[in-house]
């Protein structure tokens, strides 16, 4: 664990099953790592806890009463900025998975997840890695191939033409790290993998997303994946 996680990750569950909610909150408390700060059963009480808490990461359901987690994304990065968002739902909907990704979250998890899985994810999204279900990957490169960017579309992604001169100012290193990136794999793994260490791994990653106008690591693998950058 970084010295930034050396006090307990602040958590936000929404979810209107007030059962599995509890039922979260109880096993995350459970690691002296989280602490559940605040919960909600729709959008609008996430908000009002946004107004008085500041949570490090949001644990977002989609099926919400009222307004879909997918589509309160942006409402709840407005309301607060420096949180994280981690989807926690039942979807395996390839078009959910690409809209809360492409809205801003930063990892879409199914509730199958095992208990230990759920505990690392949260960390990592927290030391700023993207964390997607394995079972969604290759829906996620299949959706995002299948759909090429539309011309004049809004969001964190740039026009064709644009992304092909961002893509020609990473270097070959920073080429090498995204293209890993895109077949998901860790920030530990591509330093295994590049034989470097993990912290200049995070570096490269930070200078990838500068070049290429995203905010996060999620953004950037989505980036590559709808630029068909695996086969590169």
């Amino acid at each position: 664990m970084t010295a930034a996680l050396r006090r307990p990750i602040q958590l936000l569950v929404v979810d209107d099953h007030s059962l599995f909610r509890r039922g979260l909150m109880a096993l995350l408390s459970q690691d002296p790592r989280f602490e559940v700060s605040c919960e909600a059963g729709d959008v609008g009480e996430a908000l009002r806890c946004l107004a008085r808490q500041r949570p490090d990461v949001i644990l977002l359901d989609n099926h919400l009463p009222g307004v879909l987690g997918v589509d309160a994304i942006p409402a709840l990065r407005e309301a607060a900025p420096g949180s994280r968002v981690l989807m926690l739902t039942v979807s395996e909907n390839e078009a959910d998975l690409v809209a809360a990704l492409k809205a801003g979250a930063d990892g879409y998890l199914l509730k199958t997840v095992e208990s230990h899985h759920l505990c690392q994810a949260i960390v990592k999204v927290m030391d700023g890695e993207s964390v997607v279900s394995p079972e969604m990957t290759t829906k996620l490169v299949a959706a995002l191939r299948a759909q090429p960017p539309a011309s004049g579309e809004t969001g964190e992604e740039p026009p064709a033409g644009s992304a092909d001169v961002e893509l020609a100012s990473l270097s070959t290193r920073e080429l090498e790290i995204l293209h890993l990136i895109a077949r998901g794999d860790s920030n530990k793994h591509i330093a295994r993998q590049l034989d470097i260490a993990e912290t200049t791994v995070k570096i490269h990653v930070q200078h990838i997303l500068r070049k290429l106008h995203l905010t996060s690591r999620v953004q950037a693998a989505v980036f590559a994946a709808r630029h068909a950058f695996q086969d590169r």
